[in-house]
């Protein structure tokens, strides 16, 4: 793929994930919703990681992209503590709004999986860590849906934390795969 491509392309991925980075950190505070404002700060994360791939497009050397890759891993790591953060806001009492989690991310899972309909796994290391990303953020995505239901039968904000946590889990694992490439 041509730099102007890959550059069109990730202009696309970095204005879905900038949007979704507003609307679930938004959604998922006014519904008290770990899950949604976790996800949306790893959207921020990405958001990130695609403005550093656009940087790294048309330079020289290989190692430029490499090295703009592995940059890319200290923005999750520091937006990895959003759900202790979050955790600590909360209460264990009072559960999140499940239907407004449920649909914010299935919203945000369309998203994702138009994000990596653009993407290929394949290809120069700054598309690779973006596809990485993605990819995560749509595991995420159906994580939330599912501790929504599991909010909405329980009535506890339990299942909201876990899947909090899950993303902390989710964005170390794909910072630790792309510092590989």
């Amino acid at each position: 793929m041509s730099a102007v491509v890959d550059r069109r392309t990730l202009l696309w991925v970095f204005a879905i994930n900038a949007g979704f980075f507003v609307a679930e950190s938004i959604a998922g505070w006014l519904a008290s919703s770990m899950g949604l404002v976790a996800d949306g700060l790893d959207m921020l994360a990405d958001a990130f990681v695609y403005g550093l791939s656009l940087a790294a497009i048309g330079k020289a050397a290989a190692q430029t992209e490499r090295g703009a890759s592995a940059a890319t891993c200290n923005w999750p790591w520091r937006c990895s503590a959003s759900p202790k953060w979050c955790a600590a806001r909360c209460t264990p009492t009072d559960a999140p709004a499940p239907i407004t989690m449920a649909v914010v991310s299935l919203f945000a899972l369309a998203g994702n999986l138009a994000c990596l309909f653009l993407l290929r796994k394949d290809g120069e290391a700054h598309m690779q860590a973006s596809w990485i990303f993605t990819s995560n953020d749509a595991k995420v995505n159906v994580g939330v849906m599912l501790a929504a239901g599991l909010v909405a039968l329980t009535g506890t904000r339990w299942p909201d934390l876990a899947i909090g946590m899950l993303v902390f889990t989710l964005v170390v694992r794909g910072a630790l795969r792309i510092l590989r490439l």
